[in-house]
């Protein structure tokens, strides 16, 4: 399973994620390994659906206007870190990500064409995500 990082979130927490991911063979890469810097959403969505099997880990919104109806045509597998996780620093952040990590690649490799979930920040039980309708 391949794994994207949008821009929002830093691209040594991205490699951090791969790291932990190569015993099981999952690929991690930040937006800035594929694309420039300042590449649209639209463009790394398109870009990503053309090569298929890719879900994508954001703490962007990505849930309006254009950018929802390239996702929705897109097939991709999306995770949305909710707002919560705005409140907190890198660390905080890198750890929580961490420990949702093995649900998110579980999660990511039980689906079946597109989908996408709110992570919420506290990570509790099994860890459920909440689907979001795009």
């Amino acid at each position: 399973m391949k794994f994207f990082v949008d821009n929002n979130l830093p691209p040594s927490l991205a490699k951090a994620l791969h790291a932990l991911s190569e015993s099981s063979e999952h690929e991690v890469i930040h937006l800035k390994q594929m694309f420039a810097p300042d590449a649209t959403d639209s463009e790394w969505i398109e870009r990503l659906s053309e090569q298929g099997g890719w879900s994508v880990i954001t703490h962007d919104k990505l849930n309006k206007g254009l950018e929802r109806e390239a996702l929705r045509r897109a097939g991709l597998i999306v995770f949305f870190l909710d707002k919560g996780w705005s409140n907190h620093h890198f660390w905080d952040k890198a750890h929580n990500l961490v420990r949702w990590w093995p649900r998110i690649i579980e999660q990511s490799e039980g689906m079946k064409g597109a989908a996408a979930f709110k992570v919420p920040y506290n990570f509790s039980g099994k860890g459920q995500f909440e689907q979001v309708i795009l």
